[in-house]
């Protein structure tokens, strides 16, 4: 098949093959997106499934719905199968019961209160790591199927409009990305997979309710037909002890479950180490040798690089700065300032009386030559590739990906990047955020939201 960015190989290291024929909708930040994915379960005609990993009490979805919760009963009264494949950490919860929904004694006693009728399951992961797959799937195997595959949390600091005003709950940049055509039907064999064998679905607490032991889903037959023009991947970590049940995916041979998937790693090196003019990568952390590696390849071939970061660290990054056998990694790190075509970047909002608020980069994706991209749960750290259960959707295809560029460059320039290259583009964005670096120190307004940070000192 022909498809825009043929010098980016997709992977054949896991399950799903690249699928033709998709239609493809990225969705910028956690107001839209939610709004979006709560439109399609209003539509849905016969089921509603998903996959969720953090979940604050306090989350509202837009526009009024309610919690999610409330959206899950809408739905089963209106006569839809749902479904919900909870992450449960045993001690996590106890030391941070707001953290997930743990399917704890308060949590069971609050579903029996309000008469909750979905189906759910709790599904805990190998040792520390997290069950980090957040996807929707509505009406799974039926014609006019959905899938909403990325990283949004279900938190108040993440359900935020376009741009990021500042507001008193926090705020957080992050994406999804809505999928229609064949590949949603490997979202849905990832999905019944997961449930089928969820870790605790024999224990007394590990489902509901309670009598539902023994409902386990059909694998899907066949793929869905194509709807679009988008080449589409979805891409996982799976952890080899994970799953037992290798069935093959629709149209393909049986996978060998048992060495593990570990693709979204795979189709990161290959996309990297194939980048001819441009990488522009938003993550929550920047915590991956082998990816910093390729990153100081690409810029001495000439890419043009730009990472975003939260400003405000994360924790595992922060601890790596004072463990003496990351040296080496953040010395590589270092490394990538010596490169005029690179930049780091953090966002902001600037705030009436002076001063900021930072903006937490909570989003997943990598976009490559304006022709390639990925959007998902896996963040560019090892725990991500190599740990944590994740679900990725990468996809080909030059107007999409540049109609992204834009808009994401949009939001934080405040600038419209629609005449311009992708290297151009991304020489736009180094400029402003270099320009800004004095003005964020000062607390002055920025000229848009990015700023410059230093990466020999990021995370110090």
């Amino acid at each position: 098949m022909h498809r825009d960015g043929d010098h980016i190989p997709y992977v054949n290291s896991g399950p799903y093959p690249i699928r033709a024929g998709n239609r493809v909708s990225p969705l910028v930040d956690g107001e839209p997106a939610f709004r979006r994915i709560c439109e399609s379960v209003e539509s849905a005609r016969k089921s509603v499934w998903v996959t969720i990993a953090f979940l604050s009490p306090a989350f509202l979805m837009p526009d009024g719905r309610g919690s999610l919760f409330d959206v899950l009963d809408a739905a089963v009264a209106r006569g839809l199968d749902v479904r919900v494949i909870f992450w449960r950490h045993v001690l996590l919860a106890k030391v941070d019961p707001d953290s997930h929904f743990a399917g704890t004694e308060t949590h069971r006693a609050m579903l029996a209160e309000r008469g909750s009728r979905f189906l759910a399951r709790w599904d805990q992961a190998h040792d520390r790591y997290c069950q980090h797959q957040k996807s929707w799937l509505v009406d799974a195997g039926e014609p006019g199927e959905v899938g909403f595959v990325g990283g949004i949390n279900l938190n108040p600091n993440s359900c935020v409009p376009v741009g990021h005003p500042a507001t008193d709950l926090g705020n957080t940049h992050d994406v999804y990305v809505e999928l229609q055509g064949p590949a949603v039907s490997d979202v849905h064999h990832n999905f019944v997979q997961r449930w089928n064998e969820a870790s605790d679905r024999e224990e007394s607490d590990g489902l509901w309710p309670s009598a539902s032991a023994q409902d386990l889903l059909s694998f899907p037959a066949t793929a869905t037909d194509p709807v679009g023009e988008v080449p589409v991947q979805i891409q996982r970590t799976v952890r080899k002890e994970r799953y037992r049940d290798g069935r093959a995916a629709p149209g393909c041979e049986p996978f060998d479950i048992e060495a593990g998937d570990y693709s979204v790693i795979d189709q990161y090196r290959r996309a990297l180490d194939s980048a001819r003019t441009s990488i522009y990568i938003e993550d929550q952390a920047i915590g991956a040798p082998e990816v910093v590696d390729r990153l100081k390849s690409a810029l001495e071939r000439g890419v043009e690089v730009v990472f975003l970061v939260p400003k405000d660290v994360n924790r595992e990054m922060a601890a790596g700065r004072s463990d003496p056998n990351s040296k080496a990694f953040f010395d590589s790190l270092a490394a990538l300032g010596d490169h005029d075509n690179f930049t780091l970047a953090c966002i902001a909002q600037s705030l009436p009386g002076g001063g900021h608020q930072n903006i937490y980069v909570h989003a997943k994706i990598a976009l490559v030559d304006d022709v390639w991209c990925t959007i998902g749960s896996a963040n560019v750290g090892n725990r991500s590739f190599y740990g944590d259960t994740e679900l990725n959707a990468s996809f080909w295809h030059g107007p999409t990906v540049s109609a992204l560029r834009r808009e994401l460059l949009l939001e934080h320039l405040a600038i419209d990047t629609a005449g311009k290259s992708d290297v151009e583009a991304l020489r736009l964005y180094a400029e402003i955020a270099r320009g800004n670096v004095a003005r964020y120190a000062a607390g002055e307004k920025l000229a848009g939201l990015a700023f410059a940070v230093d990466p020999s000192t990021y995370g110090a």
